[in-house]
């Protein structure tokens, strides 16, 4: 049975991978893995002979002696375990989702537009990248992605010159979100599974990144590409559309920013401080658009002719819920591999068999080439099964520099390939980047910044 499982779930995540040659939104493949992994195990629940404690985090050899009322129950109680898990990722990315989306409803964003007052093309290009870098700390490298690529195209009207932007843009915005633990899905994972803290994280990870972003960068600047200036397209007339525009930018990027700070006060889950900023953003939109009816009524007939006019309801009907769902499928089907102990066993595997490059990491003894592995294959395939296997896979304790080396390696060796992360995709079809176009322009410099970074992350994390 377990053969079975594994088949289902290697054939899912093919289908994941090749999304685009079948036409298949990623989203289905994940639920339907996830749906028939934890029914093939409810069906050989008695061929088991072992079972993984995820709260425990042990295995129980045990398993297979125990009658079968106590497997369904130990087997209920762990996909309710997983399912909490899962919940608190999902709940915190709806409320950023929905801060970003309300920031968005009053034009707040285009406050940065006004930042960029030079025709320089490399002036420019460093602009971008450090916005980019930071903001993906913000509001996560996807939507950092989104919003500069849509300044970009107000910006500069030449598509050729635009999609060598967007390229380092998707380098610096996965670069940014790696070192916070907003900044990306992978990280966000990492950080509510309590493997890193925001501390460690911006100590062990900022430097790593920031060379990531400024080597492919820098070398970027030195191309024909971005020689000489560029011939704007901005309308000097071009105002916001709500006189609130800045106010809710920073309104809303101060609260997603005070969600690590509410955890560390609180020690409560991440996704509590996030509904509370959510809730303040919320107040200030519902101010601000003049909306007078509850957030929460459904029922009245002034609530529905209103709806529309509501910010809250407006950007809730706005988020990526295709997103959601698919972190759903697929962090349940990889809890149902390491709840059979398949992960487990893997890691060990992978410990005895890989060889050992340059520091061990602890003294389990995980080689740096696995780890550097994960983040060449999180180019290939999506970083967040890759990330989710890896918790379930090692054991060692909260803020070692394993956890930090995979938050580096997943969240910035996607850039390698425009398929390879959530913000090269999403730059694929705003621009219409030819995969291979970039993978002739852009992946050598990602590959650059990737291997530069993970020097760096070698040499920092022996001074801390």
């Amino acid at each position: 049975m377990e053969t079975v499982i594994i088949l289902v779930f290697v054939i899912g995540y093919l289908a994941i991978t090749l999304e685009h040659n079948l036409k298949i939104d990623k989203l289905i493949p994940a639920l339907v893995m996830m749906a028939v992994s934890w029914a093939l195990i409810s069906f050989g629940i008695n061929d088991f002979s072992q079972w993984f404690d995820s709260a425990k985090h042990s295995l129980i050899d045990t398993f297979g002696l125990l009658p079968k009322d106590e497997k369904m129950h130990m087997m209920e109680e762990t996909l309710l375990h997983h399912l909490g898990k899962t919940s608190e990722i999902l709940v915190f990315l709806i409320g950023a989702m929905t801060i970003v989306e309300i920031i968005d409803y009053f034009d707040g964003f285009s406050t940065i537009k006004g930042f960029i007052k030079t025709k320089s093309k490399k002036k420019i290009l460093w602009i971008f990248g450090f916005l980019a870098f930071f903001l993906s700390a913000i509001i996560d490298n996807l939507t950092a992605t989104i919003v500069l690529i849509s300044i970009l195209q107000k910006i500069i009207n030449n598509k050729n010159t635009r999609i060598w932007y967007a390229g380092l843009i998707i380098i610096a915005a996965n670069a940014g979100g790696a070192w916070s633990p907003i900044g990306d899905v992978t990280t966000t994972m990492l950080w509510i599974g309590e493997k890193v803290t925001t501390g460690h994280l911006f100590v062990y990870l900022f430097l790593p990144s920031l060379v990531c972003m400024v080597v492919p960068t820098f070398v970027a600047s030195l191309l024909p590409a971005f020689k000489g200036n560029i011939e704007t397209t901005q309308n000097k007339t071009d105002r916001p559309k709500s006189k609130f525009s800045a106010t809710m930018l920073y309104l809303g990027l101060g609260g997603i920013v005070s969600v690590p700070v509410f955890k560390t006060l609180t020690h409560l889950p991440p996704y509590v401080g996030m509904m509370l900023a959510l809730a303040v953003v919320a107040i200030f939109a519902e101010i601000y658009s003049n909306s007078k009816f509850s957030i929460s009524n459904h029922d009245s007939a002034e609530s529905d002719a209103s709806a529309h006019h509501s910010p809250v309801h407006y950007s809730l009907s706005k988020i990526e819920l295709p997103s959601i769902l698919f972190f759903l499928g697929i962090l349940m089907a990889v809890a149902a591999l390491e709840s059979l102990g398949i992960l487990f066993g893997f890691a060990g595997t992978l410990q005895d068999t890989m060889p050992m490059l340059g520091t061990e990491l602890h003294h389990e003894g995980i080689s740096d080439l696995v780890v550097l592995l994960l983040g060449v294959g999180s180019a290939v395939i999506d970083n967040v099964p890759l990330v989710a296997a890896s918790l379930g896979m090692f054991t060692e304790p909260t803020d070692n520099e394993l956890w930090h080396f995979i938050a580096y390696s997943a969240g910035t060796g996607g850039s390698m390939l425009i398929i390879g992360s959530a913000a090269g995709v999403v730059a694929m079809g705003m621009e219409k980047i030819d995969f291979f176009w970039y993978l002739k322009k852009i992946s050598w410099l990602a590959l650059l910044g990737f291997l530069s970074g993970a020097v760096v992350f070698m040499f920092t994390r022996t001074i801390f």
